[in-house]
């Protein structure tokens, strides 16, 4: 019985852990160089870069409302002014916050998340970006 209790108790401290350490924005807040438009697939994260067909301001705007549209996301930090921003989006039961950042670069849109705990996100970054793009339409082109 003390087994079980001291293991409930080792859940109860990790997961308030993961919810209420606090996050560095700044660390996030930021994305790798990219070559060109596709997706890449890494340990724990991925990238997709697509080609925008209108103003990045318009595809931004866009990108942020889907985004925040998005259940147990938040806003992290930046702003389509400032022409990139970083969310957060949580895992409904633990409270895993993955990171994903969107800015527009020239001609390309660059999203970019990732997990902070861990090392496989089970591809949920994957899945919620290509959500994100789907959205978008004809503000992107095609891969």
């Amino acid at each position: 019985m003390r087994i079980l209790a001291f293991l409930v108790l080792l859940v109860l401290v990790l997961v308030a852990y993961i919810r209420l350490v606090p996050t560095n924005a700044a660390r996030w807040h930021t994305l790798p160089d990219v070559a060109g438009p596709g997706d890449t697939a890494e340990e724990g994260g991925f990238l997709a870069v697509r080609r925008i067909t209108a103003p990045a301001a318009e595809v931004l705007a866009a990108v942020e409302q889907r985004a925040l549209a998005t259940p147990r996301t938040t806003l992290l930090r930046g702003s389509v002014a400032e022409g990139m921003i970083t969310f957060q989006t949580r895992s409904l039961i633990m409270g895993f916050p993955d990171h994903t950042t969107v800015a527009v670069q020239g001609d390309l849109l660059v999203i970019y998340g990732r997990l902070r705990f861990g090392r496989s996100d089970l591809g949920v970054n994957r899945a919620r970006i290509a959500g994100w793009l789907e959205t978008l339409g004809p503000l992107t082109a095609p891969l």
